[in-house]
């Protein structure tokens, strides 16, 4: 674990440079599936990044400050950046994600190619069994 004088340093970084809402909205969901979060830091940061509710909203949802609200998102964005520095986790997931894209594009161009030369039943429902097994795997 990191000490207070390292948090309080990476907190200040961060506070810095936001993490654009489209990343946002991968990280939560990575790091919503692991649990490394707290309820809070869940909750605020999903409602700033997926719900696109500002912080004053939120601050006012929830009767604290605007700036209670940035210091919650912003320590959890430093957990996670945390996390990820030492697990790679959001990286290995997008390489996941590229693969499955790949084999998805695979069975797609098996399915195409099987209707333009063998129409073999079978073959359709290998592809299409394949495209649901990567469906479930990216959910």
């Amino acid at each position: 674990m990191i000490d207070a004088a390292d948090a309080s340093l990476q907190i200040a970084q961060l506070s810095e440079k936001i993490l654009p809402r489209s990343k946002g909205k991968q990280l939560i969901l990575v790091f919503n599936k692991a649990d490394l979060l707290t309820d809070r830091q869940k909750e605020f940061y999903d409602l700033y990044y997926n719900e696109d509710l500002s912080l004053a909203e939120i601050a006012e949802n929830y009767g604290i400050t605007r700036q209670g609200v940035r210091d919650v998102i912003v320590r959890a964005e430093a957990a996670m950046q945390e996390i990820e520095d030492k697990t790679g986790l959001i990286r290995r997931f997008e390489q996941f994600r590229g693969h499955l894209d790949a084999i998805c594009s695979a069975a797609e161009d098996i399915r195409t190619l099987n209707y333009r030369q063998y129409e073999d039943s079978r073959l359709t429902e290998l592809a299409d069994k394949i495209t649901a097994e990567v469906s479930a795997l990216k959910e």
